[in-house]
């Protein structure tokens, strides 16, 4: 009895928290075309959501991103999302692991990560682990995990901030933080942010030191983190697609000057058009 109330709060509650917000305003986006053209199978989009626990994401991990989703490519062609080709796979509060089209995030601020110098083997691997995860669902009992995103500016000093994500263990951390790509290519032994741990090295002459490396709990990853990264580059397709800042068409001097003469503003390039 004790498990189906809390459950069936936790459900509310995910439900409430998965609603969007207002006054989302995208700054520059790609289509899905654009988007396809660019990423790779094995790729994490991560994206600036605008659900009511975004807010709260993006404020305790200080940080743009408050999503991510691996990039399959048409290793679901076959599996069809309301007559769009399932290319994304992501882990949702709600309804659990899930194939999405790319047309999801057409609206919304995007990144794409990409790891660098993983094997053909191990990428293929990355994509059947997050394949064989699909429909996966989360455990919604702790409400603890989930009334931490009731306040979506909690006062807490910069210094904790990111430990507000680590209370407590339930399925509702592990489904909002990324957990599960994390967790895919930690299967395959790629780096993350992985702890650092330095010893002197016993073989050498001189004080010369080792690194090893120690695996972090995929739990406790959030978007943030395949953002600084130094295993994972960023990929943007405006450069990618051959950037050359001599073919852009600026407005005409007499709006430029305006502009100059007025002082910015959210509006300032919907004004200027």
């Amino acid at each position: 009895m004790v498990d189906w109330l809390t459950r069936t709060i936790g459900r509310a509650l995910a439900v409430y928290l998965s609603k969007p917000i207002k006054r989302y305003e995208p700054f520059s986006v790609h289509n899905a075309e654009t988007l396809r053209a660019i990423l790779k199978p094995g790729d994490v989009l991560l994206v600036e959501g605008n659900l009511r626990f975004s807010t709260a994401i993006k404020y305790l991990t200080q940080s743009t991103w408050s999503h991510a989703a691996l990039f399959v490519g048409d290793t679901l062609k076959d599996s069809a999302c309301e007559d769009e080709t399932c290319e994304l796979i992501e882990a949702d509060l709600v309804a659990g692991v899930i194939a999405v089209p790319l047309s999801k995030y057409a609206h919304f601020n995007t990144r794409i990560v990409r790891p660098v110098r993983l094997t053909p083997e191990d990428r293929d691997a990355v994509v059947q682990f997050m394949v064989d995860s699909l429909g996966k669902s989360y455990d919604l009992k702790n409400i603890i995990d989930l009334l931490r995103y009731l306040f979506p500016t909690p006062p807490v000093p910069v210094r904790f901030r990111r430990r507000m994500l680590e209370l407590g263990s339930g399925d509702p951390t592990r489904a909002i933080c990324t957990a599960l790509i994390a967790q895919a290519y930690q299967s395959v032994h790629y780096p993350l942010l992985p702890c650092v741990e330095r010893r002197a090295d016993q073989h050498h002459a001189g004080h010369t030191e080792r690194e090893l490396l120690h695996i972090r709990h995929h739990s406790l990853f959030t978007p943030r983190d395949f953002d600084v990264s130094p295993y994972f580059e960023v990929v943007k397709p405006t450069l990618v697609r051959g950037f050359n800042y001599k073919d852009l068409a600026w407005a005409d001097g007499h709006s430029l000057r305006a502009l100059k003469s007025s002082p910015p503003s959210r509006n300032a390039c919907r004004n200027a058009s």
